[in-house]
C-alpha cells in the first residue's frame, strides 16, 4: 500500500505552520478566498510560507478567481500547486505553469468519472462534501459514492478528523487526505495536538 500523503489546509498562524510541518504534513494549504474565515492575504501568506522547509509543498486554494488574481499570487508567492475549489472549468484552471488539483463537491447523482474527464490537465481530484459555501464545512460524505477507475489521483477531504481518518484511508485508499476544520480549535485556528493525532491516524491506517 502506498504512503497516503497529508495536506493540512487553511493555516493562518506561524505556530500552526510549524505544528503541521513537525507532525509530518506533506503539503500546507493557504486559502485565497476572502469570504473564508481561513483567508490570508498575499503578504500574510508570504510570511507563513517562509517557514516551510524543502519538500513541504505550498498549495494555493482559489474559488472562482479572476485570472489576474491568480497571476498576482504567483508573482508574489512561491506556490507549487494550485487548488481550484469553485465552479471553474479546465480553461480557468490551466495555463499558469503549475500543476493544479480540482475539487468536486460530492452529492448523489454526480458522475465523478465524467466530471474528471472535464479536467484533463488536473494532477488530482479532491473530493469534498457538498455544503453551502466552499470548503471547510466539517461534513463527511458517503464514501461509497466514490467509483473505481478514476483517471487521476484521488485526494479525500470533507469532514475528516483524528477519529475517522484511519477508517477513511483503509476504506477509500486515497492518494492523499486533506483536512482543515477537523484539526481546529476555532475557524482558522489550528490545534497542534489534533494535527499530530490526525497524522498519527493516517500512519496507523498504513501500518
Amino acid at each position: 500500500m502506498h504512503r497516503t500523503r497529508i495536506k493540512i489546509c487553511g493555516l493562518t498562524r506561524e505556530q500552526d505552520v510549524k505544528a503541521a510541518v513537525e507532525a509530518g504534513a506533506d503539503a500546507i494549504g493557504f486559502v485565497f478566498y476572502p469570504p473564508s474565515p481561513r483567508y490570508v492575504d498575499f503578504d500574510r501568506a508570504a510570511e507563513l510560507m517562509r517557514l516551510l522547509p524543502p519538500f513541504v509543498t505550498a498549495v494555493g486554494l482559489f474559488v472562482n478567481p479572476e485570472r489576474a488574481f491568480v497571476e498576482e499570487a504567483l508573482a508574489r508567492l512561491p506556490l507549487q500547486v494550485l487548488q481550484f475549489h469553485g465552479d471553474e472549468d479546465e480553461t480557468a484552471c490551466s495555463g499558469y505553469g503549475l500543476p493544479y488539483i480540482k475539487a468536486a463537491r460530492m452529492r448523489p447523482g454526480l458522475d465523478l468519472v465524467e466530471y474528471a474527464t472535464r479536467f484533463p490537465g488536473a494532477q488530482g481530484l479532491l473530493l469534498d462534501a457538498f455544503v453551502e459555501g466552499y470548503g471547510g464545512g466539517g461534513v463527511t460524505f458517503d464514501w461509497s459514492l466514490i467509483p473505481s477507475g478514476l483517471p487521476m489521483p484521488l485526494i479525500l477531504s470533507g469532514g475528516l478528523h483524528p477519529d475517522n481518518v484511519a477508517e477513511a484511508v483503509q476504506r477509500v485508499k486515497p492518494w492523499a487526505v486533506d483536512v482543515s476544520s477537523g484539526v481546529e480549535a476555532a475557524k482558522g485556528i489550528k490545534d497542534a495536538a489534533r494535527i499530530t493525532e490526525f497524522v498519527a491516524g493516517v500512519q496507523y491506517a498504513l501500518s
